[in-house]
């Protein structure tokens, strides 16, 4: 299924740029809140990426000045924020990006479910929680899956495609098309804790946690010997902060 129009529910870190993904890859996208402060803030997240992204370019002389204001009109323009559902009659896919409490995610996806056509594709960005769960809200469990984006959206390159008890490969196959079409790297993966990434992520950051504990070395000094060594682009302690993890979680979340 080709996706011609997408729509994101949330407005916070992750749905501002995930908005600006969907709008730079070309297609028109809803960016959904409860409140327009929270839809404004979004937008001005879009807005934000957008300027930083074609101002690179302009800096590597890639594009000219004007070509960058061109191109940031266009962008900005295909994302229309809203606290309603009146513009999810013609959605192809749409995305939750709400915060991590499923009494809240399977309120969206009722709503969802009661707004988009019967043959939109629904989809989480949870990092953590059941897929199959929140397909239990929904008339249409068999398009239901989930699409994890990593922080930052607008940087990181993968997404992972988790696929619940119920959910089609018709579906799947769907979604992993979608993410080729925003210019992203899919990966299949069936609902499990943590689903990939986080499962690896989990795993080398508790081998790191541990090392500092039993050495006692300052968190700050453990971070800059991880990003000099450019094992990652940010230490595991400035992340944990960034992500808001807590040492008690049973897997990080990003």
């Amino acid at each position: 299924m080709y996706v011609f129009k997408a729509a994101v529910v949330g407005a916070g870190t992750m749905g501002g740029e995930i908005a600006q993904v969907i709008a730079a890859a070309g297609l028109d996208v809803v960016l959904k809140d409860v409140e327009q402060k929270f839809v404004d803030q979004g937008l001005e997240k879009a807005r934000q990426v957008t300027q930083t992204q074609l101002g690179g370019l302009v800096k590597k002389e890639k594009i000219t000045q004007e070509q960058a204001d061109s191109q940031g009109k266009e962008i900005l323009g295909r994302i229309a924020g809203t606290t309603g559902y009146d513009a999810f009659g013609d959605v192809d896919f749409a995305i939750e990006a709400v915060p991590e409490r499923m009494q809240v995610k399977q309120a969206v996806f009722e709503e969802l479910d009661a707004v988009t056509p019967g043959h939109a594709i629904l989809a989480s960005n949870t990092s953590a929680l059941s897929i199959s769960e929140m397909a239990e809200a929904t008339s249409r469990p068999d398009k239901v899956v989930g699409f994890h984006f990593f922080y930052p959206a607008s940087m990181m390159r993968l997404i992972e495609v988790i696929e619940g008890d119920e959910t089609s490969e018709e579906t799947m196959q769907s979604a992993v098309e979608f993410a080729q079409q925003i210019r992203k790297q899919p990966i299949r993966c069936v609902e499990a804790p943590g689903f990939v990434v986080n499962r690896i992520l989990n795993s080398a950051v508790s081998e790191i946690w541990k090392v500092r504990d039993e050495e006692d070395v300052p968190v700050e000094e453990v971070d800059k010997i991880v990003t000099d060594a450019k094992a990652a682009p940010m230490g595991p302690f400035f992340l944990a902060d960034l992500l808001g993890w807590t040492r008690s979680c049973t897997w990080p979340s990003t």
